[in-house]
């Protein structure tokens, strides 16, 4: 049974087609596109038309391969939304979470109700550009956008209604919002009264694996294709990711890595106490009404965002050579907090870091090969950290971290990360989000029994490779610096 995967990242997006043979899960890329945000103005969007334009090319990649489908769902970033008029249309691009509107907003937002209460109600770590932030900010603004919607859709939501005519909010991403209440299981009367935003935008909350309609007669007819169903999967790419992880234990400590890395652990029910607030962690919405008890480590943007500059400034390198760079670079020389605002926003990234170093008294690095090394490093032992933090919040002790996403065919990462952790890191698979989006449209169509046998079949599917810890001395020397020049001990 061959069924179709959008897995749609921050910086590219890919189309994935799964068949599902016995107990092998065989996968094949059909399509492959970037995601680039657009700055307009003063304002950073989504290219949402352009990504709607790709999974149709991949609609119609597998029709000319002669693939005959079964399903199709999407999974994406989280907590960036579109919103829909009266007549059924887009208000809009589409806004990028880096768009500097909701510099200063959460604050503003505390004036009115104390973080304390927001973290009560929704169990949900404080970035600024949480959904919550974004509307809130708008609604400061004045913007006649929010006068003039009818409906508040996810940007799987939003392209999936433009695929079936079908407007519904899927529960992982809406969980995401900062606007959903666990204990409620709904969206939060209050906090919505409080940022002044009309409750009626918000609709239907559905669980992954529901039907969400079928390809509108309109599209099949443009594109020469049959109906299928699209269902609603995890559509917060880290939750089709986590659903992924081919773990056998069911106490396991996962990281999500690409564009962000997520850390964290699955928990039957949102841990919503004084420690996870003050610990800034988060309960974002799972697969089968699990809850994934995680924080957000701002991950190889950090490397994306400076390959960027270099390639401005004419200096073009493959993310293959910046690692090999950097494995010839000198080690420890500098490390810097990855999650410091300073490297929110899009621009001069190389500068960013060096500017960090300079502030915090440490020689800054001068090369592409040094400040990829510095990053690198950097994240690894922020995973440390943060492993740390996910122990002690869960009350468990894990023996190893689980690493899936494209972040993992960066081995130095990976061989860094279980040094600097001490123990052992299993990397693999590759594309976790599409694996985990595939596996549940299969559970959805009750090809596999549940999410346990899908990573059990995961596991017999997919290669994982295993990092030892080496070099224990010098990485528990860089993790003491890494804590006293972040201030994080």
């Amino acid at each position: 049974m061959t069924v179709l995967a959008f897995d749609l990242g921050a910086s590219s997006g890919r189309a994935i087609t799964g068949r599902l043979t016995g107990r092998k899960i065989e996968v094949e890329e059909l399509h492959r596109f970037s995601n680039d945000p657009v700055q307009a103005g003063d304002r950073l969007h989504w290219d949402i038309l352009r990504l709607l334009h790709e999974i149709k090319q991949g609609l119609l990649k597998a029709k000319h391969q002669g693939i005959a489908l079964q399903s199709a769902a999407i999974d994406s970033w989280a907590v960036d939304f579109g919103l829909i008029g009266r007549n059924g249309e887009l208000l809009g691009n589409p806004y990028n979470y880096r768009d500097r509107q909701t510099d200063g907003i959460m604050d503003k937002l505390f004036a009115e109700l104390p973080a304390k209460e927001i973290f009560a109600r929704t169990g949900i770590q404080f970035l600024q550009f949480n959904s919550i932030f974004q509307l809130y900010a708008m609604k400061l603004a004045g913007s006649p956008l929010l006068e003039l919607a009818d409906k508040f859709l996810m940007i799987p939501d939003l392209l999936r209604y433009y695929l079936t005519g079908e407007m519904l909010n899927e529960f992982s991403n809406a969980t995401t919002t900062q606007l959903y209440n666990p204990l409620l299981g709904d969206w939060d009367d209050e906090l919505l009264s409080v940022i002044g935003v009309p409750r009626s935008l918000f609709g239907t909350i559905v669980q992954p694996g529901a039907q969400a309609g079928m390809l509108r007669p309109s599209l099949c007819e443009e594109l020469g294709i049959d109906a299928i169903p699209v269902y609603a999967v995890a559509e917060h790419d880290t939750g089709s990711a986590v659903a992924a992880v081919p773990a056998l234990d069911r106490s396991f400590a996962y990281l999500s890595c690409g564009t962000w890395s997520l850390m964290g652990t699955e928990v039957d029910k949102p841990v919503i106490n004084e420690l996870a607030s003050s610990l800034n962690f988060t309960n974002e919405g799972g697969v089968d009404g699990t809850f994934r008890l995680l924080k957000n480590i701002m991950g190889l943007w950090l490397l994306q965002e400076s390959r960027r500059e270099w390639e401005r400034l004419g200096q073009s390198y493959t993310f293959p050579e910046l690692v090999r760079m950097s494995g010839e670079a000198a080690p420890f020389a500098a490390v810097i907090d990855p999650d410091d605002p300073m490297f929110l926003h899009p621009g001069d990234m190389p500068g960013q870091i060096r500017l960090y170093c300079e502030r915090t008294g440490q020689k800054a690095p001068a090369d592409a090969g040094a400040i990829t090394r510095c990053i690198l490093e950097s994240l690894a032992l922020k995973y440390r950290y943060v492993l740390e933090l996910t122990e002690k919040l869960s009350g468990q002790q894990f023996n190893g971290l689980h690493m899936v996403g494209g972040g993992i065919h960066n081995t130095l990462l990976c061989q860094w990360s279980a040094n600097a952790l001490g123990k052992p890191v299993w990397a693999g698979p590759a594309e976790g989000s599409a694996i985990g989006n595939l596996v549940v449209q299969w559970i959805a169509q009750g090809q596999l029994a549940d999410i346990w046998e899908a990573r059990r079949v995961i596991r017999e599917s997919f290669p994982v490779t295993v990092y030892e810890p080496e070099q224990a001395g010098a990485w528990e020397q860089a993790y003491g610096r890494f804590l006293q020049v972040t201030g994080l001990k």
